[in-house]
């Protein structure tokens, strides 16, 4: 009988990929400037794949002044003109504008709610979805909680948050748990 352990089979073998499902993915965010950093990052992963993004990560960390959203907030048209030519990063006009949209609207959820996480996690009743799933396959792209969560940050300006990114973010802050049944971490996030 194999000791290896069961995981997601979404992370592959890439020891990038793996370390993330490990130690990141599932787990329930409740600090806005990790909240932040992951909203940055799914916002730029639209229409890409999630290893694109993680192997930039450290990239987009150092751009973006460690996801510093206060600072984001205020770029200037030059900041942004530095990180349209910032080969590191995702160089798309349209997401690095709406980086700085974002923060600006992040920071007034904040405002309303006292923290971000506070406001996000009242879609979920503060607590994870715990769904059982026989494989990565089984899992949606969106669910009614995406869907009102998207509606809602759409409303209050943000920008590329459609329900299928939204609900990968709630997926990686672990508002979702959508490991497998069998996969070692199911239990533990």
């Amino acid at each position: 009988m194999s000791s290896e352990k069961v995981r997601c089979g979404w992370c592959g073998t890439d020891p990038l990929y793996v370390k993330y499902h490990d130690e990141e993915w599932g787990v329930p965010v409740k600090d806005d400037k990790t909240m932040f950093e992951f909203l940055l990052l799914e916002t730029f992963q639209a229409g890409l794949s999630w290893i694109t993004i993680l192997r930039k990560r450290e990239n987009f960390r150092k751009a973006f002044d460690d996801f510093d959203y206060k600072k984001i907030a205020k770029y200037d048209q030059a900041k942004i003109d530095s990180l349209l030519q910032n080969e590191g990063i995702i160089r798309n006009k349209l997401k690095v504008n709406s980086a700085v949209t974002n923060a600006k609207a992040y920071m007034e959820i904040q405002k309303e709610f006292g923290s971000f996480t506070e406001y996000i996690w009242r879609f979920v009743n503060h607590k994870p979805i715990k769904n059982f799933w026989e494989t990565h396959k089984d899992a949606p792209a969106t669910s009614a909680e995406s869907d009102a969560l998207s509606k809602d940050l759409k409303k209050r300006g943000f920008k590329f948050v459609g329900s299928t990114v939204v609900y990968a973010h709630m997926q990686a802050t672990g508002m979702v748990n959508d490991h497998i049944e069998d996969c070692f971490r199911f239990h533990e996030v």
